[in-house]
């Protein structure tokens, strides 16, 4: 491990100077990207601080999430934030969400943002998990490959060799942000780069959460779940490219009926004889990031043929 070093009286956490890195690393590489796509940038110094605000706490909130045992026990620790534990994926969702308030009245579409946000944020996290890895966090499962690696520190539970799945994550994200950079410069379409990007990162992150061996929020689920969760997106799909073409009282019957059927399901399900499937949280949210985002692209460039 290579988890803190000395420089003079000061200690320095390896995982905070990698996240640092990440997060500068991210912000030139973002501003570069929007300002390349002509994307106007006066927003940020007029909204400075609501960015600066929703970054710490999406980042913060994602990390407490995440190491949830650990919080539980002490609170007080969410306020320490330079013990590295911060994710660069949940400050760009907060600044994703500022974005999206801010530039609803600007001639530009929020997924004109994206586009710019989502290759930031890949290399951003390349240096999240770069930095994990050297402080032992975010673990892997025993393995019996060559490549596996052994820790000697009290956070890892293991000691034997074990998946080094934040180098697997590190070096899918590198080769993800040159795979959009490249889709960037050859995409006609607005879009192009967020929707290979979350398809790309939601598969990603569901197979790799398979080798982590830390602990993290269970989620049991059945087919049918992702079944009718599917079913329920594509709906929503359908019903916003029937939007304008419905009256709002045949709509709102529309969005009752998958109310009601969401909540039937939802309420009959503790009774229904069904196999589950332990997950881990993160691939709950890949699931439903993916499905999300690929509704909202499309919905987007149906709205916005011209971009």
């Amino acid at each position: 491990m290579f988890q803190a070093f000395e420089i003079g009286t000061f200690i320095i956490w390896t995982r905070l100077l990698f996240v640092v890195i990440g997060i500068w690393m991210a912000t030139e590489f973002f501003l570069r990207v929007a300002n390349s796509a002509h994307l106007s940038l006066q927003h940020f110094k007029e909204h400075g601080w609501w960015y600066i605000s929703a970054f710490l706490l999406g980042g913060r909130g994602f990390s407490v999430i995440s190491e949830y045992n650990v919080y539980f026990r002490e609170p007080l620790r969410f306020l320490i934030f330079w013990d590295g534990s911060f994710s660069i994926l949940g400050g760009a969702i907060g600044i994703g969400i500022v974005l999206y308030f801010v530039t609803r009245g600007h001639r530009t579409t929020f997924l004109q943002w994206l586009d710019a946000l989502f290759p930031a944020a890949t290399l951003g996290m390349v240096f999240e998990w770069l930095g994990a890895f050297f402080s032992g966090h975010n673990y892997g499962r025993p393995t019996d490959m060559f490549w596996g690696v052994t820790y000697d520190a009290m956070n890892v539970r293991y000691s034997v060799p074990i998946h080094p799945i934040q180098l697997y994550y590190a070096l899918f994200f590198f080769f993800l942000t040159f795979v959009l950079l490249i889709i960037r410069k050859r995409s006609k379409r607005v879009g192009a780069e967020t929707l290979v990007g979350i398809i790309c990162a939601s598969a990603a992150t569901f197979v790799f959460e398979y080798f982590r061996g830390d602990f993290a929020i269970p989620v049991f689920a059945t087919k049918i779940d992702f079944v009718l969760l599917l079913a329920l997106f594509v709906s929503l799909g359908v019903f916003a490219a029937l939007e304008q073409k419905i009256s709002k009282q045949s709509g709102f019957l529309y969005e009752l009926a998958l109310a009601i059927i969401a909540l039937g399901y939802l309420f009959s399900r503790p009774w229904l004889d069904l196999e589950t499937y332990e997950l881990r949280f993160s691939q709950l949210l890949a699931v439903l990031s993916l499905l999300a985002t690929v509704v909202y692209v499309v919905d987007q460039r149906r709205r916005y043929p011209y971009l």
